[in-house]
């Protein structure tokens, strides 16, 4: 077992933790019992109350059941985040079903394949939504589609702007198979007992990977739980928690992060719907948020508006995420506004959130943290797949109660996502990194996004770091190029802050020349208005590399 970070641990946290032995929906009848009337979710400043959670939630799911939703089904569940988001993730459960959690950006293509996937016959849908994924109707696939307006929960004035996905009223759908959500919930129908447990399948996310389409990464209430309760824990949320939700839902960081660990400590969800740097700063002023688990490319943009210092953000008290490495410069400016440490961690869709978090009374910049409660990892050579010591790169493996059971119908790719070490079953994380000599973990970058310059590696991850302390960049992004004599060299893109426009690419090249090794300093920099991210806030570098390698061919 790795121990080496036990010098660090948090005083206020054991080192293991037994669970529950529940149904993650147990959660919301507890609180439902105990706070009744406190609200579990804060929408543009409309309450949903754990009472109103629970009970449209159990209506949702006693017409699951009636529609043919049995136990171990799957049931889509595509939208953004809102109430019903939250309300239908936990109707599926009341269902005793399994949620597949789908990235609203899917269209039609790829919703079919999810489809196909999982053998879904329901999907609960937001109206913008339905055209990608009413299509499959009808086509031996889907039966059935229960479909809302985020509108629908906006039922107090409000002067905050609105997204136009919120705005828009409900509309009128005379689509055969299609059923509205507001008569779902009125009809009231009961829900069968709840007979999961810990062992059942509760939630499928799907991991993009590398190549290829994504697969499903099994969960049960078991490991869900894992990481709801470890991440309440760890922080020492309490019932005054208000968590502001910035990040989507549909992935694990603002499923387990956000919203599992808040509902389970009977704590309050600022839903956002879409992200928007102002909104959010006022959200935080005006409902006294004391927690924002996010990506740091939020802060980043949130720090970088000229109005930041008109916003009260004082009531902050914990903020952190992971996803990307927060830049040096800008961890420092937030902690200049809020006199707060940036609490970085770690995980994947196959960890279900955390595996790895920064202990908060002694968080180290730009670093994955320390094993979390009962996890134990560790760092092997990628070609020998020996254990490596501290300082060393290798692949990031670790065990504990939040691994996954391993990807939906696909066998031989659990088989070479795990590996046997001191006896025990680890899972490869895909990750290069490396531990400190107080356990400290460190990530290099992915295994594949390595740049072989004449030899000399370079990793994209570090060069973005230090280029972030340049006063002229705003985001940045580094990728491979190809090169006549080094096979390939480093190109960043690059997003100037505002103000910096006069900046030349020769001005940030010579920068780079004088702050890192030659080996590493971009070649080219290409300036950009934007630079593309995934609907978790994360740099899709993948894109951009594949589009400068096809673009160097042709």
């Amino acid at each position: 077992m790795f121990d080496r970070h036990y010098q660090v641990w948090p005083p206020q946290v054991p080192k293991q933790l037994e669970l529950p032995a529940t149904s993650l929906f147990h959660n919301i009848t507890v609180c439902a019992l105990r706070y009744p009337e406190h609200p579990a979710i804060l929408y543009y400043g409309t309450p949903v109350s754990y009472r109103r959670l629970q009970q449209e939630a159990e209506a949702i799911a006693g017409h699951l059941a009636e529609a043919g939703v049995a136990k171990g089904d799957r049931v889509l569940l595509y939208m953004q985040n809102s109430p019903q988001y939250i309300i239908g993730y936990f109707a599926i459960l009341r269902a005793n079903a399994v949620v597949v959690p789908v990235n609203p950006m899917n269209r039609a293509a790829e919703l079919k394949y999810l489809i196909e996937d999982t053998e879904a016959k329901v999907c609960l849908c937001a109206q913008e939504l339905l055209e990608n994924v009413s299509p499959h109707l009808g086509e031996g696939l889907l039966e059935e589609i229960v479909v809302t307006a985020y509108a629908d929960y906006v039922t107090e004035h409000t002067d905050l702007s609105l997204p136009e996905t919120v705005a828009e009223p409900a509309r009128d759908h005379s689509i055969g198979g299609v059923t509205l959500w507001h008569e779902v919930v009125n009809a009231n129908k009961q829900p069968p007992a709840l007979t999961t447990g810990p062992a059942d399948l509760c939630v499928i996310p799907y991991s993009s990977g590398t190549t290829g389409n994504p697969k499903g990464c099994v969960h049960t209430h078991h490991s869900v739980l894992a990481t709801t309760v470890y991440g309440a824990v760890w922080t020492n949320a309490q019932h005054d928690i208000v968590h502001l939700v910035s990040v989507p839902m549909f992935h694990v960081t603002g499923m387990q992060s956000c919203m599992n660990s808040t509902l389970y400590v009977g704590g309050t969800l600022v839903v956002m719907t879409r992200w928007d740097r102002k909104v959010a700063a006022e959200l935080i002023q005006r409902y006294k948020v004391n927690t924002w688990r996010n990506i740091s490319t939020m802060v980043v943009d949130m720090l970088s508006d000229p109005d930041i210092d008109s916003y009260d953000i004082s009531c902050l008290r914990s903020i952190g995420g992971g996803g990307a490495a927060m830049p040096a410069a800008v961890a420092g400016k937030l902690h200049d506004k809020t006199g707060l440490t940036y609490m970085e961690g770690y995980g994947l869709s196959e960890t279900i959130a955390p595996t790895h978090v920064n202990p908060p009374q002694a968080c180290k910049p730009q670093c994955l943290g320390i094993p979390l409660i009962g996890v134990d990892s560790r760092v092997i050579n990628v070609d020998t797949l020996e254990e490596v010591g501290p300082g060393v790169t290798g692949e990031i493996i670790m065990r504990g109660e939040q691994i996954f059971q391993g990807y939906w119908k696909r066998p031989e790719a659990t088989e070479e996502a795990f590996l046997e070490l001191d006896g025990h079953r680890f899972f490869r994380s895909g990750d290069l990194g490396y531990y400190d000599e107080e356990g400290y973990f460190f990530l290099v970058d992915r295994v594949k996004r390595m740049i072989n310059a004449s030899g000399y590696k370079v990793w994209p991850a570090e060069v973005e770091s230090l280029m972030y302390s340049h006063p002229a960049i705003r985001e940045v992004c580094v990728v491979s190029t190809p090169h006549p004599r080094r096979g390939e060299t480093v190109k960043a893109f690059v997003v100037l802050a505002t103000g910096k426009e006069h900046t030349t690419d020769k001005d940030i090249i010579a920068w780079c020349q004088e702050n890192m090794a030659a080996y590493k300093c971009p070649v080219t920099v290409e300036f950009t208005d934007s630079i593309p991210k995934s609907p978790t806030g994360k740099i899709m570098w993948r894109l951009l590399q594949e589009e400068e390698w096809k673009k160097s061919a042709q």
